[in-house]
């Protein structure tokens, strides 16, 4: 019997790592647009996973793990930032053992050292909180406005406005920092 449930905790214990693997760098990319900080969006990763794997219960259906996982991610990146403010840090050094675990392999590397990864911080810098939330979600996630609305916890027609206001006004800040070359 102890050896049947040793197996059964490797088994979920391998599950977990799976899932983590799958998942880890379209998490941290979620987070870090919406934080715009290196190490807070690696913290907040973890954060992530650990709320994730201690509240499996709630997950209903297995099949939406992925998607649930996003909002878990959200909104624990939306808690950090109404706890500490809009602040910005001016990064000194990533941590590179994290960015360079497997799973983390040159996306994230490659983007934050280019010039077109500055621009488009910049611009979503620019935006305000929910605003950079709704375009993140709706744009790059690409989750329907529906699931956006009930991520923020607010109807579908703002997270329409909120998307379009956004749209407008990245659009509008790119052009003019490509403009500045």
């Amino acid at each position: 019997m102890g050896s049947e449930r040793k197996a059964a905790a490797l088994d979920a214990r391998e599950a977990q790592d799976v899932f983590v693997r799958e998942n880890l760098r379209r998490i941290f990319g979620v987070i870090y647009r919406i934080v715009g900080n290196v190490a807070d969006a690696q913290d907040l990763t973890q954060e992530t996973f650990i709320k994730a794997f201690e509240r499996a219960e709630q997950l209903k259906d297995p099949k939406k793990a992925s998607q649930w996982l996003g909002r878990v991610a959200t909104n624990t990146a939306l808690d950090f930032l109404r706890r500490k403010g809009r602040v910005s840090f001016a990064e000194l050094e990533p941590n590179q053992d994290f960015l360079e675990a497997e799973a983390f392999r040159r996306p994230d590397a490659q983007l934050l050292d280019s010039e077109r990864n500055t621009k488009l911080e910049q611009c979503l810098d620019a935006l305000s909180e929910r605003e950079r939330t709704a375009l993140v979600l709706r744009d790059v996630e690409d989750l329907p406005a529906k699931e956006v609305a009930k991520v923020l916890g607010c109807s579908s027609a703002t997270v329409r406005s909120h998307i379009a206001n956004a749209r407008v006004k990245f659009r509008a800040l790119y052009a003019k920092l490509e403009g500045a070359r």
